[in-house]
This record gives structure tokens, C-alpha cells and sequence, in this order.
């Protein structure tokens, strides 16, 4: 007689525990908490909904400031004086030169004109160096942090413009001239 042999399916949960057992521990292993993830969430963070528009500007609130006026008020005074030099040694260098036009170079006619163009040049050079001190004062405002000063920067146009304007007239004047 042959022993009695179970068929190969009669047990089959004895045969599956392990097999259940294994996958169990090993999706157990798999699972994690999702609240400590070391990621960083790809949630809209405060800061980005914020955007990206400037921020208002400040009112400047200027206040007088009595030194500088004083100092402006100067600078201007000197500039009015310089410009009306310049424009009386403009009238008399254009005298000079229409005399000039039909002279040979180095004749007494030309070296008057030239004698003339420098003195023009001198004027413009001191316009200029009044415009180089306006500037400085601008900067020291700049570096102390404060405001632009209307009056100083009206002054700054003004002798700014004066500078091109007699750099343009004296230019005007020479080629006016034969060249030496």
C-alpha cells in the first residue's frame, strides 16, 4: 500500500503564508511617513505671492537749506557776470573777424581775431570751471544722501547750457577765419 500523499493544492494557505508573509513585510517597508519628507513642497511659498511690482516711492520732503542758497545765489550772480563779459567780448571778436576774413594768416588783422578767440576761450574756461562748482555741489548733496535741490539743478541747466552755447559761438568765430 502507498502512503497517503495530500495532493499538491489540498494545503495551499499553509503553502502561502510565507509568500504573504514576505510581501507584507516588504510593502511595509515601502510605506513612510509623508509628513517628515526632507523635500521642500512645491506649494506656493509667501514670499511668491507677493509679486514683483516696485514698491510706492517715498514723498522727498525737501527742506530749505540757507547756506546753499546763499551759495546759489552767488554762483548765479558770478554767471550772470561771465555771460554778459562773454557776450561783449563775443561782439568785439566778431568785429575783429569780419575784419579778419579777407587777411592773410599772421597779417595785424588776424592776430587780433586770434587775440580775441582766446579771450573768448578764457570766459568759456571760466564758465565752465563755475559749472565744474555747481557740479560739486550736486555731488556733496548726492553723497549725503539728500534730495536733488531744484534751484541747484535749474543753475546746472543754466550754466551747462551757457558753456555749449559759448563753445558753439567761438567755434562759429574760428571757422570764420583762415587757418593758420
Amino acid at each position: 500500500m502507498t502512503p497517503y500523499r495530500p495532493a499538491p493544492f489540498a494545503r495551499p494557505a499553509a503553502r502561502l503564508a510565507p509568500c504573504i508573509l514576505i510581501i507584507g513585510l516588504t510593502l511595509a517597508g515601502c510605506a513612510r511617513d509623508h509628513d517628515t519628507t526632507p523635500y521642500p513642497s512645491l506649494a506656493v511659498r509667501p514670499v511668491e505671492k507677493q509679486g514683483f511690482a516696485e514698491p510706492a516711492a517715498k514723498p522727498v520732503v525737501l527742506r530749505p537749506d540757507p547756506a546753499l542758497d546763499t551759495q546759489i545765489a552767488e554762483m548765479t550772480r558770478r554767471l550772470t557776470a561771465v555771460e554778459q563779459e562773454f557776450t561783449k567780448a563775443h561782439d568785439q571778436a566778431r568785429t575783429d573777424a569780419a575784419k579778419a576774413r579777407g587777411a592773410a594768416v599772421g597779417s595785424e588783422a588776424w592776430l587780433t581775431a586770434q587775440t580775441e578767440l582766446a579771450t573768448l576761450d578764457e570766459i568759456r574756461a571760466r564758465t565752465s570751471s563755475l559749472l565744474t562748482e555747481i557740479d560739486d555741489r550736486a555731488i556733496q548733496r548726492a553723497a549725503a544722501l539728500e534730495p536733488d535741490y531744484p534751484t541747484l539743478t535749474s543753475l546746472r541747466d543754466q550754466a551747462s547750457a551757457a558753456v555749449t552755447r559759448q563753445a558753439a559761438q567761438i567755434k562759429a568765430i574760428s571757422d570764420s577765419l583762415p587757418a593758420a
